[in-house]
């Protein structure tokens, strides 16, 4: 069953203020990529009609007509807690699609879902998620950041 629905979106994003919906991808590396769209935008968004020309990443090929869709998973709708509390920011994870509906077979997500359902046939079963790894670095006298860090650890100690 499914977490949201499209209807159950709109009205969450009317009720909690939110302002702008960034629609997440990855690249063919693997990087997140992403576009932030108006709430006034969402509909389309959610009707899948976001069309956007992916010819300038990195790792798609260079063709003259490279335009494709986002499809939103209204399952991977949050609100980033982090963000003001008026004109909020909420995100959707989307999938690539061709003119023709069709998934990418550029796109990592629709990838990595045809890996877990070919496991999935064979009794498998695939938990895949995302890790977190990053650094805490300081800023300098006038507030900006910069590239020093206080950390004493190095990667995988388990205590700084």
């Amino acid at each position: 069953m499914s977490k949201y629905t499209r209807e159950d979106i709109i009205r969450l994003v009317e009720e909690e203020d939110v302002e702008f919906v960034r629609l997440q991808f990855a690249d063919i590396f693997g990087v997140l990529k992403n576009i932030a769209v108006t709430s006034r935008q969402l509909e389309k968004v959610l009707d899948n009609k976001c069309l956007l020309d992916f010819t300038a990443l990195d790792g798609f090929v260079k063709t003259s007509d490279l335009d494709m869709y986002l499809f939103p998973d209204l399952d991977t709708f949050e609100i980033f807690p982090w963000r003001p509390q008026q004109g909020k920011v909420a995100r959707l994870i989307c999938s690539i699609r061709t003119k023709d509906g069709v998934p990418y077979e550029g796109d990592s997500r629709q990838v990595l879902q045809s890996v877990v359902g070919e496991a999935a046939k064979m009794g498998y079963t695939l938990d895949v998620g995302p890790e977190c790894e990053f650094f805490l670095f300081g800023c300098d006298e006038n507030g900006l950041p910069t590239t020093k860090t206080d950390e004493q650890a190095t990667y995988m100690d388990i205590s700084p």
